[in-house]
């Protein structure tokens, strides 16, 4: 998907300021079991075609209004992820900007989750 240039600038601020996570790093802490909440900030419908399993929805239209019932504690960590790893550093920017300490945005998001063979939720 070709995205418009200035899109690409503002998910490129974000990215300055927000730790992006590989799979390579993030997979075998979840088989681990480590504690951290992964949150998925795609569209409803997306979502409902399937996710990362274990992962709590909140959509990047709403996750600001939603984060602070959602994941109280601001020094938990919160690993986003959207399609491709744009959408979620737009999120963790502004979770950050909340007070949240310790946001990644998961580098190349749902397509990568699928791509390496995780395990899914429909």
């Amino acid at each position: 998907m070709g995205h418009s240039p200035e899109f690409e600038a503002i998910c490129h601020d974000a990215r300055s300021r927000v730790h992006e996570v590989s799979l390579d790093e993030l997979a075998p802490r979840m088989q681990r079991g480590d504690k951290l909440h992964l949150i998925d900030v795609r569209e409803d419908d997306e979502w409902r075609a399937g996710h990362a399993q274990g992962a709590k929805h909140l959509g990047k239209g709403v996750i600001e209004r939603d984060i602070v019932a959602a994941v109280p504690d601001k020094d938990a960590e919160v690993v986003l992820y959207c399609g491709g790893g744009f959408r979620s550093a737009l999120a963790g920017d502004a979770l950050q900007k909340m007070g949240y300490r310790n946001v990644h945005s998961l580098i190349g998001g749902w397509k990568a989750w699928k791509e390496r063979g995780l395990p899914v939720e429909n």
